[in-house]
């Protein structure tokens, strides 16, 4: 994995996305006890902003130049299937943006913070989505201020009080 983070940190310094940040279930594992989960999801902030569909193809190429294979939408970077994932709206620039830079190994690498995951999923709303919410909430010190911040600027926080009701009778 450390290999992986470093190559796609070598993404960003040459100046083919602007920024990243770790999404999704890995994401999640920096918080919690390990979850099952298939790819590692890079959300990123491209080098410029376009309208329209994004063109993905200097990412594709920079990696295909380097030896590396496509396995449907994921790049197989290191043996571990990567998504790059252009950010799709304000809540994942935010995340992208606001972003914890953390070490894996020896590795500085930028990790979605908790509260912004919990927005997130929220959003999408997947069964696995309630899941990791719920584990989220349940294992992690949860800055519940800053929470509440981004869930009222988001107009996610009636959902989130609708499933704190649900799932903890709150």
């Amino acid at each position: 994995m450390e290999k992986t983070l470093e190559i796609i940190n070598e993404l960003q310094k040459e100046g083919i996305i602007r920024k990243y940040a770790i999404g999704g279930g890995i994401a999640t594992i920096v918080y919690i006890e390990p979850i099952i989960t298939y790819d590692l999801d890079i959300f990123f902030i491209p080098i410029k902003e376009e309208k329209g569909i994004l063109n993905l193809s200097p990412i594709y190429e920079w990696f295909k130049n380097k030896g590396y294979k496509l396995d449907k939408e994921h790049i197989l970077i290191e043996g571990i299937p990567v998504q790059f994932i252009p950010v799709y709206n304000k809540l994942i620039i935010e995340a992208v943006e606001n972003a914890l830079e953390i070490n894996y190994q020896n590795t500085k690498i930028n990790v979605v913070r908790a509260e912004y995951l919990i927005a997130i999923m929220l959003q999408t709303f997947r069964p696995k989505d309630k899941e990791r919410i719920i584990k989220l909430v349940d294992e992690t010190e949860i800055d519940s201020s800053f929470l509440q911040k981004i869930l009222q600027k988001h107009r996610l926080k009636e959902k989130f009080d609708k499933f704190k009701r649900i799932y903890y009778g709150e």
